[in-house]
């Protein structure tokens, strides 16, 4: 006998109509409001670079630009285990976004908020692996945050009229 039942299956659809779900890329989609048309502000330094990349591949590269994105970026880097000699021998990378999305027209805030995350590496190796490590964790940790900002900004509903 089988748990699965097809009658739940097909109220799920339904369901999520109901309670106003919409995709983010279907016409009148947030998805397709932002695409191309936010401008992220201009990075600073290589993290913010990277940051910048990965938001630009997520919401285009504001062409068409009618809102601003500005980010703020913290990164803090914590040592995790260390040996009885007192070596650390891996590391977390703490990131924090704080973000501010604007309406370019009047400069009013539609939408800001933090979020944060963090990855680690390995520093067992050799310096250049240690190096290497600590440069692909950053470029992991950017494309985390633009993924949690890019949500963030997905879930927006009440963007204003284009």
């Amino acid at each position: 006998m089988s748990l699965f039942d097809r009658r739940t299956f097909l109220m799920f659809p339904l369901a999520l109509a109901a309670c106003g779900f919409t995709p983010v890329y279907a016409p009148g989609g947030v998805g397709a409001a932002l695409r191309n048309r936010v401008l992220v502000d201009p990075p600073t330094d290589r993290d913010t670079f990277l940051l910048v990349q990965d938001l630009e591949q997520r919401l285009g590269r504001g062409t068409a630009a009618q809102y601003g994105l500005a980010v703020i970026l913290a990164l803090e880097i914590e040592g995790l285990a260390v040996t009885a000699a007192g070596d650390i021998t891996r590391y977390n990378m703490v990131g924090k976004a704080d973000y501010a999305l604007r309406d370019l027209r009047d400069g009013a805030i539609i939408s800001s908020g933090q979020v944060d995350n963090f990855t680690g590496y390995s520093s067992t190796g050799s310096t250049v692996e240690t190096l290497a490590a600590e440069r692909d964790a950053r470029a992991r940790l950017m494309t985390i945050l633009a993924d949690q900002i890019t949500a963030r900004l997905y879930a927006l509903t009440d963007l204003p009229p284009s």
